[in-house]
C-alpha cells in the first residue's frame, strides 16, 4: 500500500485550508498581549492616541492626551450618557508616578433617532481630551502614556472594539503636531455656566427644567437638551419647550426605567455650535424607581452587544488560570482529545502502520516523526489563528470547517484515503513507478505527514480542559499562546509515541499475514464514515444542493482514480472521458459547494423548545426573570451532535428544565458568526461545543464539554 501522497495531499490541504481568505464582516477585538500602537483599525472606526503638550512636560503646563474616533459613514459611538441604548467608550490609562489623568472633557454629542428612542453620541470624527498632571519633580527624559479603550460602535447593529495604545511624548521639547485636533475638541466642548437661578423640578411623570443666565444670543432658539446623568429622562419622546424672558424652561418626561434620582444634575443646552454646560439644583421628591419592564424590540435591537464591552462576566466553572495551568489543562485536553469521534479515522491510520512495521527501531523514529507533525502542526494553525485574529478577524477554534471549501476538500481527501485502503487503486499504478517509490524511502515523513492529518481532523474538536486553555491562550502574548497550541498537540501525539518506544507493545501485535490485507480494507470504511459527516457539515452550510453536488464531484473523482488502474488502450480512453467528465462537473454545480443559504440551517434546527440564539436574548430572558440554557454547537463538531442527541434529548433533562421555566437558546457556529465568537470570548473559551446555563442576579455556568444527564440535571437542580 502506497500512503505517501495521500499524506503529502493532507499536508497540502491544511496548508491551503489555513491560507483560504475568511470573508469581510469579521469585527476586530484587540486582547491583551497584543502589540500596541498608536493607532487601532477596525472596519468601522479608526481610533488613534493623540498628544498636546505645548510646553513639554513640566508641572502646571498644559498636556492633553485624548483618543481620537475617526467613524466610517452612519455608524456612531456614544457621550457619557449614551441616551436611551448603548454605552460610552472606556479609557484606562497606565501612567508613570508622577502622572495623573483627569476626566474626559466631552465635547457636545448630537441626538442620533432610533426609531421611538434616541441615543446621545458622535459621528464622523471626535477627539475625546483628557487632561495630565505633572507633579514636581518629575525628572523623566521621556513620558511613556499606554492606553486601554474599549468603545461600541453601532449603526442598526452595534459592535463592541478595543484596543491597547501606547504613545512616547519627549519631556524636554514641545508637541504640537495635534494642536488643531485639540483646538477643535475643546471648541465643541460645552462652556460651564454658573447658571445662579435655574432649577429643575420634579414631579410625578416629568422635570420642569428652568435655565438662568444663558447667552442673549440664545434666546428665542430652539435647545437640544442632554443630561449628564443618565436613566432619567426619556430621550426619544416628544416635550417642550419655552422662553420666557432671558429663562429657557422645559417639560421632559421621565423614563420608565429611571434609575437615578440625583439632588443636582449637570445638564449641557446646545444650538448649533454654541453648547453650554448647567448644574442645576433638584427642587422636590423624585418618584419611586418603577418596576424593571420588559425590553423592547427596538431597544434589544440597540442593545445587541453592549454587554461584551464592559469587564468580562465571572464565569462560576473557575477563576482565570495561570499559565501553568493552562498548559497542564492543554496537555490533559489533548490526551482526551484521542477519545474524541473525530480522531477514529485517524487512528485507523495509525493502526494499519502500526501493524505493518515490527522494527522497533523504525516504529520509534515513526512515533518521533508522528509526534512532530502534530506538535508543529497545531503550532502554525495557533499562529495562522493568532495572526488572522490580530489582523481584525473574528475567529475561534476550528475556523477552518467554517468554510465550505475546506469541508469540500477534506471530504474529497478522506475519499481518496477511503478508496486506496479498499483497494480500489495503489499510487503506484496512478502515478509514475519513481515518484510512488518515495514511499517505500520516506517512512519518517510518512509518520510526520500522519501527523499532519490527525491535527486536520482533530482540530475542530474541543475536549475536556481544552476549552479555558485555549480561550486564555488568546489572550497571551504570542509565545505563550504557542506553548499552550502545542501542549495540545504533545498531549494528542503521547499514547503513539510512548506505545512506539515500548517494545512490549510491538511484542503483543499480531504476526503479518494475510489477515492485513483484510483489516487494511476493514479501515476504509472509518474513512468512508467521515466523509458522510463531512458531506452532512455542508449540506448544513451550503443546502441539499451543495451536498448533492460534493458526492456528485466525489463519484466522478473515484470514476477518474478508477480509470487510471486500467491498462493499455482502455486506460487513455476512459481516463480521457472521466477526467473531460469530472471537469465538466466540477463547471456545472461545483459553484454550489460554496454557495451561501438564504437563510442557513443550523445543527439541530429550532424547534417549539429550543430558541434561536441572538445577540442580547439572552439578557432580554434573565431580566425576565428566566433562567436560560445556552447550547454553542456546530455541525462539524461531532462531540456537539453526540451530546445534542444524548444528553440534551434525555427526557429526564428535559423535563427538569420544562419544570424549572428554563429557556432553551442554540448558537449555531457552522458558519462564521462573530456574534457568537464574541459571546464564547465573553465566557472565556474559543471553541465548541459550549454549554452555559444564565440565571438571573449570578454569573454563568460553564458545563463540561463531555456532557453527562447527571451533571445537567445536578446544576438544575440549583435553580
Amino acid at each position: 500500500m502506497t500512503m505517501f501522497f495521500h499524506r503529502l495531499f493532507s499536508a497540502l490541504t491544511l496548508i491551503a485550508a489555513c491560507a483560504l481568505p475568511t470573508g469581510a464582516g469579521a469585527q476586530f477585538s484587540l486582547k491583551e498581549g497584543a502589540p500596541a500602537s498608536t493607532t487601532v483599525v477596525t472596519e468601522q472606526v479608526r481610533a488613534e492616541l493623540l498628544a498636546w503638550a505645548p510646553d513639554g512636560v513640566q508641572p502646571g503646563k498644559p498636556l492633553w492626551v485624548g483618543l481620537q474616533l475617526a467613524h466610517i459613514p452612519e455608524w456612531h459611538t456614544y457621550w457619557k450618557n449614551s441616551g436611551d441604548s448603548g454605552l460610552p467608550t472606556l479609557l484606562e490609562w497606565t501612567l508613570p508616578a508622577g502622572i495623573t489623568a483627569g476626566e474626559i472633557a466631552w465635547p457636545t454629542p448630537k441626538k442620533i433617532p432610533i426609531g421611538t428612542l434616541a441615543n446621545y453620541g458622535y459621528e464622523g470624527t471626535v477627539l475625546l481630551p483628557v487632561p495630565l498632571s505633572v507633579a514636581p519633580g518629575f525628572a523623566a527624559s521621556e513620558l511613556e502614556i499606554k492606553l486601554k479603550a474599549a468603545w461600541l460602535v453601532c449603526k442598526k447593529e452595534c459592535i463592541p472594539q478595543e484596543g491597547d495604545f501606547v504613545l512616547k511624548i519627549p519631556a524636554r521639547s514641545s508637541t504640537g503636531l495635534s494642536g488643531s485636533a485639540f483646538a477643535a475638541a475643546f471648541a465643541a466642548s460645552p462652556r460651564p455656566l454658573d447658571g445662579a437661578g435655574s432649577r429643575i423640578a420634579v414631579d410625578a411623570q416629568a422635570i420642569q427644567v428652568s435655565l438662568a443666565g444663558l447667552p442673549a444670543s440664545l434666546q428665542g432658539k430652539t435647545l437640544d437638551f442632554f443630561p449628564e446623568t443618565g436613566s432619567v429622562i426619556e430621550p426619544g419622546a416628544a416635550w417642550q419647550q419655552a422662553w420666557q424672558g432671558a429663562v429657557w424652561t422645559a417639560q421632559i418626561p421621565l423614563s420608565s426605567q429611571r434609575t437615578e434620582s440625583p439632588q443636582q444634575m449637570p445638564v449641557v443646552v446646545a444650538s448649533g455650535d454654541a453648547a453650554y454646560r448647567i448644574t442645576a439644583p433638584v427642587q422636590g421628591a423624585w418618584p419611586a424607581v418603577a418596576a424593571p419592564a420588559t425590553m423592547s424590540p427596538a431597544l434589544e435591537a440597540a442593545l445587541k452587544a453592549n454587554a461584551a464591552v464592559g469587564a468580562a462576566p465571572s464565569v462560576s466553572s473557575g477563576q482565570p488560570l495561570g499559565l501553568l495551568a493552562a498548559l497542564l489543562g492543554a496537555l490533559l485536553g489533548g490526551l482526551i482529545l484521542n477519545l474524541m469521534p473525530c480522531v477514529f479515522p485517524v487512528l485507523a491510520i495509525k493502526v494499519v502502520s502500526f501493524t505493518q512495521e515490527k522494527n522497533q527501531a523504525t516504529r520509534l523514529a515513526g512515533g518521533l516523526a508522528y509526534t512532530a507533525g502534530v506538535l508543529l502542526s497545531f503550532i502554525a494553525l495557533g499562529a495562522v489563528l493568532l495572526g488572522l485574529r490580530a489582523a481584525g478577524e473574528q475567529l475561534g477554534w476550528g475556523f477552518q470547517l467554517q468554510s465550505p471549501a475546506v469541508v469540500a476538500a477534506l471530504a474529497a481527501l478522506f475519499t481518496l484515503i477511503g478508496l486506496n485502503l479498499a483497494g480500489l487503486f495503489e499510487f503506484g499504478s496512478v502515478l509514475p513507478s519513481r515518484v510512488a517509490s518515495l514511499q517505500a524511502s520516506n517512512p519518517t515523513a510518512n509518520a510526520f505527514l500522519t501527523g499532519v492529518l490527525a491535527t486536520a481532523i482533530a482540530s475542530p474538536c474541543t475536549a475536556p480542559f481544552m476549552g479555558a486553555s485555549l480561550g486564555f491562550a488568546l489572550g497571551l502574548p504570542a509565545w505563550q499562546a504557542l506553548a499552550v497550541f502545542g501542549a495540545i498537540g504533545l498531549g494528542m501525539a503521547l499514547p503513539y509515541l510512548a506505545a512506539s518506544a515500548v517494545p512490549a507493545v510491538a511484542r503483543a501485535l499480531p504476526r503479518p499475514g494475510p489477515w492485513m490485507d483484510t483489516f487494511r480494507r476493514l479501515m476504509a470504511f472509518p474513512m468512508f464514515a467521515t466523509v458522510a459527516w463531512l458531506v452532512w457539515v455542508l449540506g448544513q452550510q451550503s443546502g441539499i444542493d451543495g451536498a448533492g453536488a460534493l458526492l456528485a464531484l466525489l463519484v466522478l473523482m473515484a470514476l477518474v482514480l478508477w480509470s487510471l488502474t486500467l491498462r493499455g488502450r482502455a486506460r487513455l480512453v476512459l481516463a480521457t472521458f472521466s477526467i473531460a467528465l469530472a471537469a465538466a462537473g466540477l463547471w456545472a454545480v461545483g459553484q454550489n459547494v460554496t454557495q451561501a443559504m438564504d437563510a442557513p440551517a443550523i445543527a439541530g434546527a429550532p424547534s417549539e423548545r429550543w430558541q434561536t440564539w441572538e445577540p442580547g436574548r439572552v439578557e432580554q430572558l434573565t431580566a425576565q426573570g428566566r433562567s436560560v440554557f445556552v447550547d454553542f454547537t456546530a455541525a462539524w463538531c461531532v462531540t456537539c451532535q453526540y451530546n445534542k442527541k444524548t444528553t440534551l434529548a434525555n427526557s429526564t433533562v428535559l423535563a427538569d428544565m420544562d419544570a424549572k421555566k428554563v429557556a432553551l437558546l442554540r448558537a449555531d457556529w457552522t458558519r462564521r458568526d462573530p456574534a457568537v465568537t464574541a459571546a464564547l470570548a465573553q465566557l472565556g473559551r474559543n471553541g465548541v461545543p459550549v454549554y452555559v446555563i444564565y440565571k438571573p442576579g449570578s454569573a454563568p455556568v460553564v458545563l463540561s464539554e463531555i456532557l453527562s444527564v447527571d451533571d445537567v440535571r445536578a446544576e438544575l437542580a440549583k435553580l
